[in-house]
This record gives C-alpha cells, structure tokens and sequence, in this order.
C-alpha cells in the first residue's frame, strides 16, 4: 500500500512539488494501480503463448550482396579534394 509519505518521497525524487490534495490524489491513484495489478496476477496464463511483439516482425534489410563497384575515377569524380587516388579529407588534431 502506497502512503501519502510515499507519494512525498517520490515527488521529492523526481524534484517535484506536490500539493497536499496532489499528494492524496497520487495516493489513491498509486493504489488503484496496485491493484490492478493484483487482478491480472490472478488471471491464469498457463496456455497462452508469449507475445514479444504486437506485430510480426520481418526482416526488411536485403542480402548484403557484392554487386559492381565504381570505377576509382567515377568515385572521386565529384569529391573536392583528392590525394593519390583517394578522398583527402580535412586534417583533425
């Protein structure tokens, strides 16, 4: 059971000022989420598969497969700076 204390300590957590009608109210809200979850522990799930996923999941990504490459000259064509057949990028130290 969640108490009004509680409620303050939590807010005092999270850098909250709470009310004391505030603190109450989160009291009594806290509590009926407890239990509700007391009511779905009661449930029976024995024969019900997991579900990881609402939706099925594929794999959207294609092969990573090999194909042509450009040409060494149709690769720098458009870079700005080039060196000895490779992009020069700008020196960072």
């Amino acid at each position: 059971m969640i108490t009004e204390k509680d409620v303050e300590h939590i807010g005092s957590l999270a850098c909250v000022d709470l009310t004391d009608q505030e603190t109450e109210l989160f009291a009594k809200q806290f509590n009926s989420i407890l239990e509700y979850f007391k009511e779905l522990d009661g449930v029976n799930t024995e024969n019900v598969e997991p579900t990881y996923h609402v939706i099925g999941l594929t794999n959207v990504f294609r092969e990573d497969v090999a194909d042509e490459s450009l040409p060494q000259e149709a690769a720098l064509a458009n870079t700005a700076k080039k060196e000895k057949g490779f992009i020069k990028g700008p020196r960072i130290v």
